[in-house]
């Protein structure tokens, strides 16, 4: 044999094909993980939102995600089932249809009967609006084993609540124009001028909290030329709020002798109170309320999560007041509804980013294990109730959700 036909021996611990040159190869990352998100037409209290707007349904599906819109689900905020079709979503003529998707976005809490469209594992993006849900919402949603996460209780990356924050700069300000339509004779009201004029004083309007929705409405109340009563038990809520409106304003805790003194000769008042994890507090009673003008208007704008008058009540933009002992109550929890295009392009705004985020994850579980924000939202999880408050409220049992999503991981 030949010295070309020799061949060299190889080591028994390698084969002749793992000493070729190999070709040279990348890694590949984690397959993105595409969401179909579903959203349905608002069929309660007057909703005239959407959830998603054109615009961000066009990130969406650019980034791969999967998006069905109900038909007429955005003609109330005038975005027509052409402008979403041009966005690249898909158009469903049957609510049976979006419920099929994985993520469902609504503005409105869900009915008993869209609930019973839902299935096992779905997410439920929506608000909560806890003086209009029963243990019979929870039991249902419970039973559907879905993941329900409401809107205004999620956090961003400093700690602040987003959706609450747009929503409560567009309540503010439609709060005080609203109150100065309520004052006029046509609306059964004192017959006052919101902002005062030459000779004649101005109205005095009294706002509980010191929050966003108090900025933006003392913004406009001044603005109008309104004289405003501000009371928070947050002094850092109070000068914060005097340094946003850039100048001196009446401050007071809330201690009920002042508070009930300028009660009594005030035209306004705004409920802009704000509870991070549950109920609101009641801080004025029946028998303040009874010592008010006739004709004075009350607007509660934190009635969403109970209200913090005593005489408060859930309305709808259909039937917005309703009179008690004397005075005029405007309590509707979606009042963002009477500006619904603007209202809709700010909460797309906030939602899309989330979205995009989750779409980066594999799983739902890991989406929320890494977002503490997220997970501060979360109230229902695959047949457990999780938030505190709702358990001690309708007497159900609680448990901690870090605990689910470590044993699900």
């Amino acid at each position: 044999m030949s010295d070309k036909e020799k061949k060299i021996p190889l080591p028994k611990e390698f084969t002749e094909g793992q000493l070729m040159t190999q070709p040279e190869t990348l890694q590949r990352g984690q397959k993105q993980r595409h969401l179909y998100i579903g959203i349905p037409k608002e069929i309660t209290l007057q909703e005239n939102r959407v959830a998603l707007v054109p615009s961000s349904v066009s990130t969406l599906v650019a980034h791969g995600h999967r998006v069905v819109m109900e038909q007429g689900a955005g003609v109330k905020s005038k975005f027509s089932d052409h402008d979403f079709s041009e966005a690249g979503a898909e158009i469903a003529y049957s609510p049976e249809e979006v419920y099929r998707a994985d993520v469902i976005i609504k503005v409105a809490p869900p009915t008993l009967d869209e609930i019973e469209l839902m299935r096992p594992n779905q997410l439920l993006i929506s608000p909560l609006q806890l003086p209009i849900i029963n243990a019979e919402y929870i039991y249902r949603l419970k039973s559907k084993r879905v993941i329900a996460l409401a809107m205004e209780y999620i956090k961003d990356d400093s700690g602040y609540f987003p959706i609450v924050r747009i929503m409560s700069e567009m309540a503010g300000i439609s709060a005080m124009l609203a109150a100065g339509e309520l004052l006029s004779n046509t609306s059964g009201g004192a017959g006052v001028l919101l902002g005062g004029i030459s000779g004649v004083p101005s109205a005095k309007v009294v706002i509980l909290g010191a929050g966003i929705v108090a900025e933006y409405a003392t913004r406009t109340a001044l603005g109008l030329g309104a004289e405003v009563r501000i009371f928070d038990d947050n002094i850092y809520k109070l000068k914060r709020i005097q340094n946003q409106v850039g100048r001196p304003l009446f401050t007071s805790s809330l201690n009920p002798v002042y508070l009930e003194r300028e009660l009594v000769s005030a035209e306004v008042v705004i409920g802009a109170m704000h509870s991070e994890s549950g109920r609101t507090p009641i801080v004025v009673n029946e028998s303040m309320v009874e010592k008010m003008k006739d004709g004075a208007v009350i607007i509660d704008v934190s009635i969403d999560q109970g209200g913090c008058f005593a005489t408060s009540r859930v309305t709808s933009l259909e039937h917005p007041t309703f009179v008690k002992h004397g005075v005029i109550h405007y309590c509707v929890p979606n009042i963002a509804s009477r500006i619904a295009r603007t209202a809709s392009i700010a909460t797309s705004n906030i939602l899309t980013p989330i979205l995009l985020r989750a779409g980066n994850v594999q799983s739902i579980e890991k989406v929320l294990f890494g977002n503490l924000g997220l997970r501060h939202g979360v109230y229902t999880y695959k047949g457990s109730l999780t938030n505190a408050y709702l358990g001690r409220r309708f007497n159900i049992k609680s448990t901690d959700l870090d605990l689910l999503i470590t044993s699900a991981l």
